[in-house]
């Protein structure tokens, strides 16, 4: 959880112990911590300091600087840091985004925002609560929010702190026609409030006490009677199982798709000690990490889309030259069986003329003036402009011969 500190404080700290120390304890890098002590203006030992304090030699302290007119923050916010092994891009974005975090005013006045307006305007005139207690809004230009009337205040300075703090670390609230979100570096991450509820045992009210009584003496009164009294008597009032308490235990979600081997965080919830109004830095600094990891994750997704495309092309383009090779082949066979069976008509007719001389008659004549009628036909088909005549209504040996290739469907 975020810790804050004054100026001063963090000053006693940076002293008091080894800056790798404190920077473990921070879950930060002491480069980190570094850049955060010269963000704020804060002096920390020199090298070799806490080696000549160690060996019992005399050491200054350099003071800490006044606050000039133009630093913003009096306070250090350290957020939150991430104690389990993640991606070494996703934690150079979480190191930056503490590093930006360290400036936000926690008590900071939270000034007017369209988007809180609009939701706690909502909240307040969205009639009585549920059964649970709970009013809930949503819809343009809102945020998500079910909680019961008593958080209204609560929530209104959870969503001013967080469009405070979003100029310090780039993360806008906005909101459109399907409701709020926070935007960091074109990532829009929808998100929303809401509060906890208990149940028990329902007890019945004065009221419905004395209802029940009231059925006991009638139903009573009717079996003593007999007869049709029992058959009217009307049913028991019925009372509710279970009641329904809101327990003021705030928790705010982040929507965002699953994210390809990393799991940032997308929940944050009131604790014991320290509640969502305090958790501004940490919501922030979650922001940044989850907005790096679905641009990480929609890149990779990319590169694999293409990666597929790429083998789906080249699979079609093979697929085509085979096509294209089949149909130039089966032309160039069907040409040389057309040149056989000529050549076995003239040898035909060579023989025939042989037997029977230059004026043949009869049927055989007739066949034979026929057949002389083919042949030269088919000579002139196989020359370069009857090939080229064929080949164009064939779409063959051209730019158009895929023309009916038909390209696999995909399989995704």
């Amino acid at each position: 959880m975020s810790r804050t500190f004054t100026r001063e404080e963090f000053y006693e700290l940076v002293w008091s112990k080894p800056m790798t120390q404190l920077a473990n304890e921070f879950a930060l890098s002491d480069v980190a911590l570094h850049k955060i002590c010269r963000k704020h203006g804060i002096p920390n030992p020199p090298l070799g300091w806490w080696a000549k304090k160690a060996a019992g030699k005399p050491v200054e302290r350099t003071p800490l600087p006044p606050l000039t007119s133009g630093d913003r923050a009096r306070t250090i916010t350290i957020a939150e840091g991430h104690l389990k092994p993640e991606p070494e891009a996703m934690a150079a974005v979480r190191e930056k985004a503490r590093l930006l975090a360290s400036s936000i005013e926690a008590e900071a006045e939270t000034p007017s925002h369209a988007v809180v307006t609009e939701t706690l305007r909502a909240l307040r005139n969205a009639g009585p609560p549920t059964l649970q207690g709970l009013v809930s809004v949503s819809g343009p230009g809102r945020v998500k929010v079910e909680v019961s009337p008593g958080s209204f205040d609560r929530v209104e300075l959870i969503l001013g702190r967080l469009a405070a703090a979003g100029d310090t670390l780039d993360v806008e609230l906005a909101a459109d026609e399907s409701g709020a979100f926070l935007k960091h570096q074109g990532e829009m991450i929808r998100f929303s409030i809401s509060e906890s509820y208990r149940r028990h045992k329902h007890a019945p009210t004065e009221i419905e006490q004395a209802q029940l009584n009231a059925w006991k003496k009638k139903h009573d009164k009717a079996l003593r009677r007999g007869g049709w009294d029992v058959v009217m008597l009307p049913d028991l009032p019925r009372l509710p199982e279970w009641d329904y308490v809101p327990t003021g235990q705030l928790s705010l979600e982040m929507q965002a798709p699953c994210l390809y081997g990393v799991s940032p965080r997308r929940s944050f919830r009131d604790a014991k000690i320290q509640r969502l109004e305090k958790m501004t830095g940490d919501i922030l600094v979650g922001v940044h990490v989850l907005a790096a990891a679905m641009q990480e994750d929609r890149l990779r997704r990319e590169a694999a889309d293409r990666q597929r495309r790429e083998a789906e092309e080249r699979r079609e383009r093979a697929l085509r030259e085979r096509h294209v090779c089949e149909r130039r082949n089966a032309a160039l066979d069907h040409l040389l069986q057309e040149i056989g069976e000529l050549d076995r008509l003239r040898r035909l007719l060579t023989a025939l003329h042989g037997e029977l001389g230059d004026r043949p008659s009869g049927r055989v004549g007739e066949f034979m003036a026929f057949a002389e009628l083919r042949l030269h036909e088919n000579e002139q088909a196989l020359r370069a402009t009857g090939l080229s005549s064929r080949f164009e209504s064939e779409r063959l040996f051209g730019d158009d011969d895929d023309h009916d290739f038909r390209p696999p469907v995909s399989r995704y």
